[in-house]
């Protein structure tokens, strides 16, 4: 049957439910939350003229609850605005509410004969073919439907969303044997088009596949690191992006989790394998009952294996336990000699070797070594216990964990026959399957073709599988090396992306700007004049799209003496910028994560903006004493304030709230958030899943081509400039916020250089100018603010610390 979720309900309005109403509703689909009915009445309450039968004291529990919600930070909702589209309850008197919801989301305790109870009242008041799901992390899923109806139980599934539902990308489905196959396919689809997730089909078996393996590895870690007697921060140095995770490393991530829950998880589990191989593996270190007892759970009570504590500066500083005393420490920062030689390779399956090649006998090396080999054996042992294909396994671990590679992926780039035979020297079990697959001279889990992800191999029949992959779904990685790859320097790439379209990519350090880039983007355009090529995408897989121009390379002018060399890089920037905006043909951009100073200003300048829904744009140039040279002030106010003048409308409002972007430096906490501060336009689509966001924007660029795109007329006046009446009603403000020393004499000198190029200079009267006109203003505001000492200051005390400085 064809299915739609038009109305959802979430049942639980804790963190977990309310997290996954927050995402919901964020994504445009009304929801009910619902909660248990408040019963007590509090001292204020009569003062009121409440009581039990009030709405406001029924409600109470969840209201309580979301507004929690409403106040988290990181926020978990893309905009407030999101929040109207959250209706609440309670379980007594709305419960008849899920009859009109298509998705039924139980998120309560954890705890089966509560979730059974639920299932048959909910069973009484559903609609038929109405899709049911229970977000336990644990609890089998068939026991929680059992005694339903066969409607009940073929509509029913696990959805298991990681915590905070909006920010964490996996999603583990979890069907029944009686769960319609139909409907595993449509809601698979559905969430990773809708929510943006990235879905796996799991087994139902004790916490299905990214905490089985993840506790696993947490565990193996640990226990090792306690047994050798390494310290907190080492096992998290040794852990962390040296091999392909986040710094949170092991002990961190922890106290992220909270260390009650983690040992939660990690006893149930204990308890639910007997039959595990490895089930010892998850008795619970001693350091962890001791910490749990003394409620020293990790971030949320300021301590667990970290401290958080105040450093001289007032910055946060985190003291690490020792293992050993029970203390909290200073931090040691620690250092291992093979650490520091592979860190510089960048790509993660030369650095693995490395470190397995050279790493025996060396401390750092044994760590890495003698941890890693159960892991990866480990998830081969699971499989096909916990999900058919080490496929759904690596994507569970990167999606879930934020790992660069899953352990089969890790195989791979170390060598499966290779690590087999290590594995054997340690008297390490290696899975059946993955022996039967060695002896059939298949020597990879995973096969390529001209470098693109093809195959994986299937343990069931014994030979590859093809891997579906949606024609958005674009790996620029893949296109390295090969013919696909056009043009490459040190900071940047240009890759043939298909269909005609073109795609410059950035991989310089955090995807600073710098000459490099600005000369492959001029290279960029040259192709892009050629008849073969129809657009450009502006885009890139990394961390981050850009944390902005490397400013450095404006000091180092500047300290030579060379005045020229400085002004030349700022105009490269403004030419390459406006040569993009008045292209023949079509470039789109595609930002996502940090979109940061000149990010914001590449991004603004394509004919059309893809951006992820996780974007967090803003100009910050502020902070560091300059403002805006790249044409960001001149795009803000294209965008904002001459479509309202162009209508008749009065410029000062949003002139003033394109000041106050710029001067606070404003940075939006999602794509909507950053189309409401008047980065993004109306027509620029927002994509919920980051995979797809280059094949997304190949396709608009394609869509731009088909509707015959013509760019808009250069030297045409588009900017309003409202001259120096504008100026002086906000350089009176400047004043009034100096006077009350809300603002340092820099930060007033800023302002006003700031909105002399917002107001277009010293024009007498108000008047149209040319988008050229305010990138001469703005070039001309930042070499002036690059010459003051306070800037030179703060720009340095920036690159030193990565903290902005106000003096």
């Amino acid at each position: 049957m064809a299915y739609r979720i038009d109305r959802a309900a979430v049942i639980g309005a804790g963190t977990m439910g309310g997290g996954i109403a927050a995402l919901i509703a964020s994504c445009g689909i009304p929801v009910t939350l619902l909660d248990i009915p408040g019963k007590e009445l509090t001292p204020g309450d009569a003062a009121k003229g409440l009581t039990l039968a009030s709405s406001a004291v029924r409600n109470r529990v969840v209201t309580t609850l979301w507004e929690r919600q409403l106040k988290s930070k990181p926020a978990a909702l893309f905009t407030p605005e999101a929040a109207k589209l959250v209706t609440l309850g309670n379980l007594e008197d709305d419960f008849e509410r899920l009859r009109d919801a298509d998705w039924i989301v139980e998120a309560i305790v954890e705890q089966l004969a509560p979730k059974q109870e639920l299932m048959a009242r909910v069973e009484g008041v559903r609609k038929p073919a109405s899709i049911v799901t229970s977000n336990t992390s644990g609890i089998p899923i068939a026991q929680i439907g059992e005694g339903r109806i066969a409607d009940f139980r073929s509509h029913f599934l696990g959805a298991h969303f990681f915590n905070p539902p909006r920010y964490l990308k996996l999603l583990e489905l979890i069907p029944t044997a009686d769960t319609d196959p139909e409907l595993v396919a449509f809601l698979r689809d559905w969430a990773a088009r809708t929510l943006g997730k990235g879905v796996v089909i799991a087994n139902d078996r004790p916490n299905f596949i990214a905490n089985r393996i993840g506790v696993f590895a947490m565990q193996t870690r640990m226990l090792y690191g306690i047994e050798h007697g390494y310290s907190v921060e080492e096992v998290d140095l040794l852990t962390g992006p040296l091999i392909g995770n986040p710094k949170t490393g092991t002990y961190r991530l922890s106290d992220l989790v909270g260390l009650d829950v983690a040992a939660h998880v990690t006893h149930n589990l204990y308890e639910a394998v007997p039959d595990d191989e490895s089930r010892e593996t998850f008795l619970l270190p001693q350091v962890i009952i001791d910490l749990v007892e003394s409620q020293r759970l990790g971030n949320k009570t300021g301590g667990g294996f970290y401290r958080r504590t105040k450093g001289a500066s007032g910055s946060s500083e985190f003291y690490p336990l020792n293992l050993q005393s029970g203390a909290y420490e200073a931090p040691r920062n620690p250092r291992f000699e093979l650490a520091g030689q592979v860190r510089g390779i960048e790509d993660l399956g030369e650095r693995l070797r490395a470190i397995f090649a050279h790493g025996a006998g060396d401390r750092a090396g044994d760590y890495v070594i003698d941890t890693t080999l159960p892991i990866l054996a480990y998830a081969a042992r699971r499989v096909p216990e916990i999900a058919a294909s080490p496929l759904d396994v690596d994507n569970a671990m990167r999606w879930g964990f934020g790992a660069e590679a899953g352990p089969f992926e890790q195989w791979d780039l170390l060598g499966v026959r290779q690590m087999v035979a290590r594995m054997r020297q340690q008297g390490i079990e290696v899975a059946p399957w993955v022996e039967e697959m060695l002896a059939k001279g298949i020597d990879s889990f995973y096969r390529r073709e001209d470098g693109r992800l093809t195959d994986v191999y299937d343990p069931a029949t014994g030979h590859y599988v093809s891997i579906e992959r949606p024609a958005t779904r674009i790996v620029l990685k893949e296109l390295h090396g090969g013919a696909r790859e056009l043009g490459r320097n040190a900071s940047a790439s240009i890759l043939d992306l298909g269909d005609g379209v073109l795609c410059l990519e950035f991989h310089s350090k955090a995807n600073t700007l710098d000459t490099q880039i600005f000369e492959l983007g001029r290279t960029a355009l040259e192709l892009l004049d050629r008849a073969e090529w129809a657009a450009l995408v502006v885009g890139n897989q990394g961390p981050d799209f850009s944390t902005g121009v490397n400013v450095a390379i404006f000091l180092e002018g500047q300290a030579a003496g060379s005045f020229e060399s400085v002004e030349t890089a700022g105009r490269l920037l403004q030419d390459l910028l406006m040569d993009f905006r008045f292209a023949r043909k079509p470039v789109v951009t595609a930002p996502f994560r940090r979109v940061l100073g000149g990010g914001v200003e590449f991004a603004m300048h394509g004919a059309r903006i893809c951006a992820a829904a996780e974007a967090y744009m803003g100009l910050v140039e502020f902070g560091v004493g300059i403002i805006p040279a790249g044409g960001g002030c001149k795009e803000l106010l294209r965008r904002n304030v001459s479509p309202h003048v162009a209508a008749g409308g009065d410029p000062l409002p949003h002139l003033q709230r394109v000041f106050e972007t710029i001067a606070y430096a404003r940075v939006s906490d999602s794509a909507f958030g950053a189309r409401d501060l008047g980065f993004l336009d109306r027509a620029d689509p927002i994509v919920l899943n980051d995979e797809h966001l280059i094949g997304y924007a190949k396709q608009q660029a394609l869509d731009l081509v088909a509707m015959g795109y013509s760019p808009p007329r250069r030297g045409d006046p588009s900017i309003y400039a409202a001259g120096r009446k504008g100026k002086a009603a906000m350089l009176t403000a400047i004043e009034q916020l100096r006077w009350g020393r809300f603002i340092s004499d820099h930060d007033a000198l800023i302002a006003r250089k700031l909105a002399h190029v917002l107001c277009g200079g010293d024009l007498s009267a108000p008047q149209w100018v040319s988008e050229q006109y305010i990138l001469d203003l703005e070039r001309e505001a930042f070499l002036s603010l690059l010459g003051e000492p306070k800037t030179r200051e703060r720009i340095t005390h920036m690159l030193k610390t990565r903290k902005p400085l106000r003096n």
